[in-house]
């Protein structure tokens, strides 16, 4: 990797995690001048990072006028369900039919880790934070691993990210972790099962945090 590309995927990591933090608000522009500075390195690296959040749908690009922050919405967020309760539903279905006993005891350590975790800070399943949305993703993924498809994967993965900011005011909406706890455990248990119900169950957790996010206008 040249020094220019190096400098371009670190500036693109550091610009990411700020955005899916908080730290860089939604809307906000980002102008090449002021964000190169911020992140200390050059216009062209700074304009290759920003060009591979616009494929990851984290920024927009305004033509001659530069970036900015992908807004959040409720149209935004129905979009994201959407597609990821269509991939998740393949990739769980494709992963009960071939699922070993490996992969079963996966999705179990991933639900103990992310209980765990929520135990251990409390605070940080409330907020939704880095460490504790790492630990809710890895329970997500593990569900769908065995579905052979890195396509599949990888697209559950963006899609996960993509709802981060989401997440994080759905989070806000959990006095307890109980009701949380819950669901998993529940969702765990029918994937295990290989129970037909299971994918239903997935897409209903999936479309939970449209619901939670915009309870006004939720179906």
């Amino acid at each position: 990797m040249t020094d220019s590309a190096t400098l371009s995927a670190r500036a693109a990591l550091a610009i990411e995690t700020d955005i899916l933090a908080g730290r860089l608000a939604p809307a906000s522009r980002l102008g090449i001048t002021e964000t190169a500075a911020r992140y200390g390195v050059g216009a062209t690296p700074l304009r290759e990072a920003l060009s591979r959040l616009v494929a990851r749908g984290l920024v927009r690009a305004e033509g001659h006028r530069g970036f900015r922050v992908t807004a959040i919405s409720r149209a935004d967020l129905a979009d994201i369900v959407l597609i990821r309760q269509a991939v998740e539903r393949e990739a769980l279905r494709i992963s009960m039919q071939d699922g070993n006993a490996a992969w079963e005891a996966d999705i179990l350590s991933a639900l103990h880790r992310l209980k765990r975790g929520i135990a251990a800070d409390p605070r940080a399943f409330r907020e939704g934070d880095v460490a504790f949305d790492a630990l809710h993703k890895s329970f997500h993924a593990a569900l769908i691993a065995a579905c052979g498809s890195p396509r599949l994967i990888a697209a559950q993965s963006q899609l996960y990210d993509e709802a981060y900011r989401y997440r994080r005011l759905m989070m806000a909406s959990f006095h307890s972790p109980e009701e949380f706890v819950s669901s998993h455990e529940r969702l765990a248990d029918l994937v295990i099962a290989r129970d037909g119900a299971a994918t239903k169950e997935l897409e209903r957790h999936v479309a939970s945090t449209l619901a939670l996010v915009y309870p006004e206008r939720a179906p």
